[in-house]
Formats: C-alpha cells, structure tokens, sequence
C-alpha cells in the first residue's frame, strides 16, 4: 500500500564528470509501498543517479535523503536499508546458489538462523531447492535474474533498485519477474527501477521519464498517456524523445 511518506528525497541533485552534467537538477520524492519507474534510453543518466542513490557514488551536488539517510554522511546506514540488483545480475557464476546466498547473507548482516530460513522459504518459493549446490553460471539466464532479485531481498530492505534487470530475457520470463516485484511490494518494500522496455512503464505507479540528464517527466502513466494523447508509455516516451 503506497502512503505519503518519502522513503527517497532527491533536490537539486547534479552529477558532473569533468565538463559533462550526466545528471543536471533532478528533482523527485519516492514513496513507502510504490514502484517507482526510472525511464529513459542509454546514457540518459539513469544508472549515474541509482548509484548516488545507493551511496556507491559521491554526487556533485544536492541533497539527498535515502530511507531517512543522508546521501553524505550516511551511507553505510543506507547501504544497511537498500537492495540493489544491477543490470548484470550481481551473483558469483563460479559459486553454487547456496554460497551466493550464504555470502549475501554475511554482508547484509543477517543471523545464521534468519539468513537459512529465508533460504529454505525462498528456494521453495522460486522451486529452485533442488538446484540449491549448482553453480550459478550454469543455470539458464531466467533463473539467474529471479535469483538474483530475490537474494536483493534477502534481508528484507526498505527499497529495492532494480537497474534494468530484465534485459535479455524472454517476454514470458519478464512477466513472471514482475510477480516477484509485485510480491516484494506487498510485503512492504519500496522498488525503484530501471528499464528501457516501455510495457513495464505501465506496471510503475509513477513514472520518471529522464532525456540529457534531466528530468523531463513524471506522473502516473495514465497521466502521461492523457497528458501526451498517447495510447501507451511506447507513444509518451517517443513524443518526448522527438
């Protein structure tokens, strides 16, 4: 259930590398329980503010405020509430799942009795239990990416980011991925994600549309799709592409 409370504050948050602005004034809040849907095509400077976000980068300047944590000075504390799956998935190939799930669980700090129940729970969930001591690189690539989300959970974070996880994958694989995300949502956490497919735009409660490193968008997509005359997300972002 998406309430009132801002679980991300962003202001005036800017990103330079050397003279180039990769993200110039972004302005946005997140909210407890939303999908909230990071929009824009390659190089728009999307993945630049998720690791600012994630406190994996330092930005230029702004204030920022990640699950009531200052950008600045708490970053670790941030680290601590968030998950983060990247477009590559995150996961050690030369590792079986179990040991992926092991040292994931080490890092987020969670409790030996709490880190396996989670396991059993999980693997039963995504019916991988027989699988659990193959080594991730040898498993198709459907079940690399739900594994890798689910283990983002693991400890339970208060956000999600999600950096364009379903690239590659087939249409049907994508649309069971999104039931992970729609499942993690009602137990509470709050996912911020990255995609260039535009049907996902429309599974988002919001949508932030990025082009040149700003922000030139953002409403629900039924509000942008009114607000552009569009008949989907693919006709907003092309209209605001030209």
């Amino acid at each position: 259930m998406i309430t009132t409370e801002p679980v991300i504050t962003v202001k005036n948050m800017v990103k330079k590398f050397g003279t180039f602005v990769a993200n110039d004034n972004l302005n946005f809040e997140v909210y407890k329980g939303e999908i909230f849907g990071f929009i824009g095509a390659n190089g728009a400077g999307k993945t630049t503010a998720i690791r600012i976000l994630c406190g994996l980068s330092t930005p230029t300047s702004g204030e920022m405020k990640v699950a009531g944590f200052d950008i600045y000075r708490q970053t670790e504390k941030i680290k601590q509430n968030i998950g983060y799956m990247s477009q590559k998935f995150s996961l050690y190939e030369d590792l079986t799942i179990n040991e992926n799930i092991r040292f994931f669980g080490g890092i987020y700090g969670m409790k030996i009795g709490e880190r396996k129940a989670r396991t059993i729970e999980m693997l039963e969930r995504l019916e991988l239990k027989e699988f659990a001591n193959r080594k991730i690189g040898d498993l198709p690539l459907g079940w690399k990416q739900k594994l890798a989300f689910s283990i983002a959970i693991l400890h339970n974070p208060r956000i999600v980011f999600l950096d364009e996880p379903t690239g590659g994958v087939d249409p049907i694989t994508r649309r069971q991925f999104w039931n992970l995300i729609y499942e993690a949502v009602e137990k509470g956490i709050t996912v911020f994600v990255t995609t260039h497919y535009m049907d996902e735009a429309e599974y988002c409660d919001r949508v932030s549309i990025m082009a040149d490193g700003r922000i030139v968008a953002l409403d629900t997509p039924e509000k942008l799709k009114k607000q552009y005359d569009a008949a989907n997300m693919d006709e907003v972002f092309l209209k605001i592409a030209r």
